[in-house]
């Protein structure tokens, strides 16, 4: 009987992938490992899903913070689109419009499960994910958008209130909310999505000059310069 050939009985060995590229691979492999698993599962667990010793990850990453910083730069960071704030500045268009085209921009990027599930997971383990995210949300979008209201509406330019941050975040939210409805609960009634941005934000816009117009700053009222 002659002998097997050696090209099909030898295991193919893993391909040795550069430095940077397997740091990674090691980040891109976090991101499925937390959105499944949540925040309490440990690097151990994470080694043995990618194949490797825990030692070798404690290379790349000194801690499990450190990974979930790397973690969040590279779901919630580096998906955050350059053209987004522009968009919302620009004058030439009326307000409601740069709200409709920049929320169903905004929607392609969050309404994705690995980043609703780590945004999700991170909240409940008490990872310091959401504060980071929603102080983003803050100063890059809803005090713009109150910023650019006020000019719309012609009113005077005043410092943002912390109580109109929280009457935009009502819009915020539950445009994000219909996202999680959709993709974690799977219990959306509409899959227009377009429609219930439009909605959401004909509701803010009404709701918002009433609000300016009639509840002018309180001595002492926190406000964001």
């Amino acid at each position: 009987m002659s002998k097997p050939d050696a090209t099909q009985t030898e295991t193919p060995k893993r391909k040795r992938l550069p430095s940077s590229e397997r740091r990674q691979d090691f980040i891109n492999k976090a991101i499925e490992f937390f959105a499944e698993e949540g925040f309490e599962s440990s690097t151990r667990g994470l080694a043995k899903k990618l194949g490797v010793t825990q030692p070798l990850l404690y290379r790349y990453f000194p801690s499990k913070d450190d990974l979930i910083s790397e973690v969040y730069d590279a779901v919630y960071v580096n998906r955050w689109l350059p053209e987004w704030e522009p968009l919302l500045r620009d004058r030439a268009r009326p307000l409601s419009e740069r709200l409709n085209t920049f929320y169903n921009l905004y929607t392609d990027v969050i309404f994705n499960r690995e980043w609703m599930r780590i945004y999700l997971f991170s909240g409940l383990k008490g990872v310091d994910i959401n504060r980071r995210y929603m102080q983003l949300v803050r100063q890059r979008i809803l005090e713009p958008i109150l910023i650019e209201a006020r000019t719309e509406f012609g009113l005077p330019d005043e410092p943002t209130r912390d109580c109109e941050v929280e009457f935009a975040w009502v819009m915020h939210g539950g445009i994000f909310y219909y996202g999680v409805r959709d993709l974690i609960y799977d219990s959306v009634i509409s899959n227009d999505k377009e429609r219930v941005i439009s909605d959401a934000i004909v509701a803010f816009m009404a709701g918002l000059e009433i609000k300016l117009r009639r509840d002018p700053p309180s001595k002492g009222e926190p406000q964001t310069v």
